[in-house]
């Protein structure tokens, strides 16, 4: 297990999922962790859904760091700006930033989504409107995150800003969902352009299929590859990596980074990369 005892990491994104995974494993590492999304104790909750951020705040205190939480929209630039001048006041840093926010799949019930469209359903027999949905509840928010903790890791000449997407290698067997997440992959690749001789590493973090609440609550567990904590060690592996700004710009898969750093799974396994095509979807 890598050390990150003294690192202040964001997850954003992060009441439940592979956000949730993400900053569990962080938490593994001794890292402080804030995390942040809208659905909390106090308030709203996204699709009126158990999970929230508290939660994930004390997940992250029982695997052994400093869980911390903000209720914040990730869609709105304003609400991201004041998340991340709360945390530089108050922290001092931030070390890494991680997004995984999707809100792509919200009104799905395991069959179609709200506007009647199944998974896969050809782009000429389904209106276009759900597209910005995709869009602004993936790529939009990692836009907002990202350029909003940029100036302070720049000023630090180090840091790691982590997109969490899926490989686009081949297609993804439904449009919208192809499209947002070779957005995203090329909004890593995008902002490493810029960051890397900065030395800020940018890049895209590919999960397989994981077991995440939705995926459980549609009762389709069994055919999940992992569960969220193993990107959660594999963001870990990456931000104690001193060499990580050899991996800026590319979408980096949870799977292939098990076997370079040598982290498992929850439960000692160490799934290969999902390919779609080979596994069910």
């Amino acid at each position: 297990m890598p050390s990150l005892r003294g690192k202040v990491c964001l997850v954003a994104g992060a009441s439940r999922g592979v956000g949730r995974g993400l900053a569990r494993g962080l938490g593994e590492a001794g890292a402080t962790v804030i995390v942040t999304a809208r659905s909390s104790e106090t308030g709203r909750r996204t699709e009126t859904r158990p999970e929230a951020i508290e939660d994930t705040a004390r997940e992250v205190d029982a695997a052994g760091g400093e869980g911390h939480h903000y209720l914040c929209d990730h869609t709105s630039e304003r609400a991201v700006d004041e998340l991340v001048h709360w945390a530089l006041r108050r922290f001092g840093r931030i070390d890494v930033a991680a997004s995984s926010v999707w809100g792509g799949n919200e009104g799905y019930d395991g069959e179609r989504y709200p506007d009647g469209a199944a998974w896969g359903t050809p782009f000429w027999r389904r209106s276009a409107e759900p597209f910005a949905q995709y869009l602004g509840t993936g790529p939009y928010p990692g836009l907002l995150l990202a350029r909003a903790v940029a100036p302070a890791m720049v000023a630090a000449k180090q840091g790691l800003i982590a997109f969490v997407s899926f490989g686009t290698e081949t297609y993804l067997g439904d449009i919208y969902y192809d499209l947002a997440k070779a957005a995203t992959n090329r909004l890593a690749f995008a902002c490493a352009a810029e960051l890397r001789e900065h030395g800020v590493c940018a890049l895209s973090l590919s999960p397989g299929f994981v077991a995440t609440e939705r995926v459980r609550d549609l009762g389709q567990e069994a055919l999940a590859t992992e569960s969220p904590l193993y990107a959660g060690r594999a963001l870990a592996a990456l931000a104690a990596d001193p060499s990580v700004l050899d991996r800026a710009g590319r979408t980096v898969h949870v799977g292939d980074l098990a076997r370079a750093y040598g982290f498992t799974d929850a439960d000692g396994r160490q799934p290969e990369r999902f390919r779609i095509g080979e596994d069910d979807a």
